[in-house]
């Protein structure tokens, strides 16, 4: 009998439990998803092959993805200036972000191919890593892939 105002507690414990706080939590805002993100690791499944690159490795390209309120941007290029090879990528446009599904509209796009199509990735952020995983199809360029991306924010 001594057991049983115990056991009440715990019970009364567990169901005060929220289980919807814990996905608000875990979906980023917009506030935590703005910022400057360097991408760190990539990985891209496109027709059964997986191609991964650890960008904290080679270090030959840098990309990184700036995020305001209500809008994005990415930039790519070579660090050694064209001298293994002149890679310069850009693009952005209008994003959403709906609990963890983070929509980008892409408007601008040096792959001129890419522009005025939407991307959809699930989002994650831990401490100060953003993780995003989603399809990108392109139908004029013969793209569908799947595209998971590691960033660090940028201080």
């Amino acid at each position: 009998m001594k057991a049983l105002p115990g056991f009440a507690l715990v019970a009364a414990s567990l169901l005060s439990c929220n289980p919807n706080t814990a996905q608000k939590e875990s979906a980023p805002t917009s506030k935590a998803i703005t910022g400057t993100w360097q991408l760190i690791k990539s990985t891209i499944i496109e027709k059964g092959d997986t191609t991964s690159t650890d960008y904290t490795k080679n270090k030959k390209i840098s990309f990184v993805k700036i995020i305001n309120d209500t809008h994005f941007s990415f930039l790519q290029h070579d660090v050694n200036k064209g001298k293994d090879s002149a890679v310069f990528v850009a693009g952005g446009g209008r994003y959403s972000l709906t609990g963890s599904a983070y929509t980008e509209h892409l408007e601008y796009c040096s792959a001129r191919d890419w522009e005025n199509n939407d991307f959809t990735f699930t989002v994650a952020i831990k401490n100060d890593t953003l993780v995003q995983r989603g399809i990108e199809k392109v139908e004029a360029s013969g793209i569908n892939r799947i595209n998971i991306e590691q960033y660090a924010r940028v201080k």
